[in-house]
């Protein structure tokens, strides 16, 4: 018993797009597609966001679209901190 805890499987997260009976993703959606990115851009993998392979596909395909229409940034850019120089 004191080992429950490592036999236990992760429970596999429920396609939050199924629930909701989602049949197309419109790329016009900006708020709904930057859910399923990360800040810097990228698009999150469906083990992160939990969607199904049909959702994740049409999820990638809608952010493709829209940065091509330049509704979400294809990367957004960084600023670090104070660069010193060296001389």
């Amino acid at each position: 018993m004191a080992n429950d805890y490592a036999a236990r499987q992760p429970h596999k997260k429920a396609c939050q797009l199924c629930k909701d009976d989602v049949e197309f993703i419109d790329y016009k959606d900006a708020q709904l597609l930057r859910k399923y990115m990360t800040d810097r851009g990228k698009i999150k993998p469906r083990r992160v966001t939990g969607c199904c392979r049909q959702h994740q596909h049409m999820v990638a395909m809608a952010i493709k679209n829209a940065r091509e229409m330049a509704l979400v940034p294809y990367t957004v850019t960084v600023v670090s901190g104070s660069r010193e120089r060296r001389g």
